[in-house]
């Protein structure tokens, strides 16, 4: 910070400090005003433009260094100067103090902020560019926060000072009135019966009901700025249309039907989306196989010798197919209809804020939500398009099992499938750009992942990126697919180019929103960086009645993430008119299906360390428990975050063998506020993997034992060996625990 920065903020705090320090606050509160009322009132009456400009500058200068007394002026200048004049006065130098304040702040502060936090602070930076004017209308006019906090904070933001303060000057208006009008009524009061007087409770009214009445106010405004465009049904079909029917979509509108409401739901594919017929269902089958094909190579180490295990790749994936046909009928089109759910097939397309259009047909509706889901990302790399190239959508389709696979993306997709296809039998390469797999975890867990991954033969090429491709013919007629990686930093030196030859590429590169094709565009439905839907914290679009959940919506692609959120969706929909809900994603698992397993719910170390929170980590080694060991599964770890001291659960990962399932205790303590010593006072069945959880919450409390009163126990049961308390001379326990303390 540079010397004149330093200055001014000597200043600045000087002046306030000498406030604090000759107790100017007292001279402005409602008794004082009123015990000089009248010795104040002859001044003004004397010299009215003097005491007009004195006040003024006083409220100026209690505004821009943010001391505390700006509503009792508000009231005295009222009281002393009648409503006009008052308003006049207060309105331009509370607008004229705040944005000091203001300029306060952004001369002092914002570069130092912006620089040390911009990463952060860039989301509010966007919100404001986009619509910072409205969302500083809302604050003056609807006192969320203190007015100095807003001063202060506004002017980190880059809004600028000429719209901060046009917005402060018009939106402290009413308020300002209201104050005034309090104002003026409190100082005709001459005696108790005074404060019962009908004027004077309708001005203490009015400043009860004013935040509310501003909230309503600010609704209508918003309605209309939001929907202005846009005519509204007399009457509506629908209470909810329902676009996408994977895990979101089903959700909310199971839960519409379930509370009687007239829903409809649109799907253009498939019902159950993708986790259904592409993602989580037939990824965990191909895991079960390739799972089933890893023990039977290690029976020996049971004692059980077998044949050399042969893999039917047809076969595996045949069943597979009947993995999902028989859990289609649970998010079938008849379940749903049965449900009370109006099920349509084909293409949606959002036509205004309450009508959407499928098969030609128009409806209306109250609300609508989007869930339709989102698509592997297929990068534009060179000559991939001439290669063989999969996605988690089409490696389902595979009718021969590839020799030679190269798998793109070290995240939970590219890991598991990588470890099932060389489990099956074929060559895998997998190849991610970090230094890490599954970049998000702590190194540890990564590290028992690469490990279990390398054990099971897959070539792991971390911070390699994938630069072209090429395919070529050989000489007997074979299709030769290489691609090139460079590595070090992507490095353009050929020497540094690493080639490798494969049959196909699988790629797992990430998940792109679906946002095209249904409306969004020609309503001004907006998107976020990541290319999501653009939704507020009840998951509301640009447009309140307009809701996107799942994957389309992020920022989590989880199966439970989708249907965690459609809850929101629909109940903020249907009941937003009395309570709306903000989607609370603080206990939230989440688990990898490698060998070892990785799940975890809350914060890691890594997150933790990031946050700047003082905390302490618990770490049981899951190679003690006896289950783990008789099982041949003793590997992996449970860590648990804490804050210092505290047994209460900030996050939990655990790595090894059901990692899913073992997390889930940790889930349920963390969602209903159970700490560490809860577990460790539940009892678990022996031998058992759950038992796993019980020992991690032992050792958090050997770390945290009160060792000096375990100090004066001990002492007491040394005291209590005695042979013959005589020896002690009949002192009591405390006495010799006292002595012996001066021996130590």
């Amino acid at each position: 910070m540079d010397r004149k920065k330093l200055l001014l903020l000597g200043t600045i705090i000087s002046l306030i400090g000498l406030w604090f320090a000759l107790d100017l606050g007292q001279y402005f509160t409602l008794e004082q005003a009123k015990a000089q009322q009248i010795a104040l009132q002859d001044t003004i009456a004397a010299k009215p433009f003097l005491s007009s400009l004195i006040y003024f500058v006083i409220y100026v200068v209690v505004t821009a260094l943010s001391l505390p007394g700006a509503a009792i002026m508000t009231l005295l200048g009222a009281a002393l100067f009648g409503f006009w004049w008052s308003l006049l006065l207060v309105s331009f130098a509370s607008t004229i103090g705040a944005t000091l304040a203001f300029l306060f702040s952004r001369y002092i502060l914002r570069d130092w902020v912006q620089n040390k936090f911009g990463n952060r602070l860039e989301p509010i930076n966007a919100g404001i560019a986009k619509d910072g004017p409205f969302y500083l209308f809302t604050l003056r006019l609807i006192p969320i926060f203190p007015f100095f906090i807003v001063n202060l904070v506004m002017g980190l933001t880059p809004i600028s000072t000429r719209m901060f303060y046009l917005v402060s000057q018009v939106g402290m208006l009413a308020g300002t009135m209201v104050y005034i009008n309090a104002g003026t009524q409190l100082g005709e009061i001459e005696s108790l019966n005074g404060i019962i007087s009908a004027p004077v409770l309708i001005s203490l009214a009015l400043l009860g009901l004013f935040p509310l009445i501003a909230k309503m106010v600010m609704n209508i405004i918003n309605q209309r700025r939001v929907y202005g465009d846009w005519q509204r049904p007399e009457h509506f079909d629908q209470n909810m249309v329902v676009i996408g029917a994977g895990a979101g979509g089903l959700v909310s509108s199971y839960i519409a039907a379930a509370v009687k409401a007239k829903v409809t739901l649109i799907e253009r594919h498939k019902m159950g989306g993708d986790c259904l017929n592409t993602g989580c269902v037939p990824s965990k089958a191909i895991i079960r196989a390739a799972h089933t094909m890893a023990e039977i190579s290690r029976a020996q180490d049971f004692g059980i010798t077998t044949e050399k295990p042969q893999v039917n790749f047809g076969q595996v994936m045949a069943r597979i197919h009947k993995v999902i046909e028989k859990i289609e009928p649970h998010d079938s089109v008849e379940r749903y209809t049965k449900l009370g759910v109006n099920c349509i097939e084909g293409d949606a397309k959002i036509l205004s804020p309450w009508e959407v259009e499928v098969n030609g047909e128009r409806i209306t509706t109250r609300n609508i939500v989007i869930a339709t889901g989102a698509r592997p990302l297929v990068p534009n790399i060179p000559g991939l398009e001439t290669v063989n190239y999969l996605t988690s959508d089409s490696i389902w389709s595979l009718k021969e099992q590839p020799e030679r696979l190269l798998v793109l993306g070290g995240g939970p997709i590219g890991c598991e499938l990588a470890q099932s296809f060389s489990r099956l039998g074929s060559k895998v390469t997998l190849v991610e750009m970090a230094e890490q797999l599954l970049i998000r975890e702590d190194n540890d867990a990564s590290e028992l992942v690469r490990n279990g991954l390398e054990k099971d033969s897959v070539d792991i090429k971390l911070g390699h990126k994938a630069v072209r491709f090429e395919s070529t013919i050989a000489e007997d007629g074979r299709q030769v697919q290489r691609v090139y990686l460079h590595r070090n930093n992507f490095d353009q030196n050929t020497d540094n180019e690493v080639v490798v030859e494969f049959d196909a590429v699988m790629l797992a590169l990430g998940r792109v929103a679906n946002v095209q094709g249904f409306g969004l565009e020609e309503l001004g439905i907006t998107t976020t960086e990541r290319g999501t839907v653009d939704v507020n914290e009840y998951l509301q679009t640009k447009y309140p009645n307009i809701y996107a959940v799942g994957d389309v919506a992020g920022p989590f692609q989880l199966t439970h993430a989708a249907a965690h959120q459609a809850w929101y969706a629909a109940v903020n929909g249907l009941f937003g008119h009395f309570k709306k809900f903000k989607a609370d994603y603080s206990v939230l698992p989440a688990a990898t299906y490698t060998s070892p397993e990785v799940a975890r719910v809350g914060i890691n170390e890594k997150e933790a360390q990031m946050q700047g929170i003082d905390f302490e980590v618990v770490t049981y080694g899951i190679d003690d428990l006896d289950r783990a060991i008789t099982d041949g599964e003793d590997h992996g770890f449970i860590k648990v975050i804490t804050p210092k001291g505290k047994d209460k659960i900030l996050g939990a990962t655990v790595v090894g063998s059901n990692a899913g399932e073992l997390l889930a205790e940790f889930t349920l303590a963390m969602r209903h506020g159970l700490g560490l010593n809860k577990i460790l006072g539940t009892v678990h069945p022996y031998p058992t993997m759950s038992e796993a959880a019980k020992y991690t919450a032992g050792v958090w409390k050997q770390a945290n034992a009160p060792q000096a009163l375990l100090a004066w126990v001990e002492q007491y049961h040394r005291w209590m060996r005695k042979e013959n308390n005589k020896h002690a001379g009949n002192k009591a326990p405390s006495e010799t625990v006292l002595n012996e303390n001066r021996d130590i």
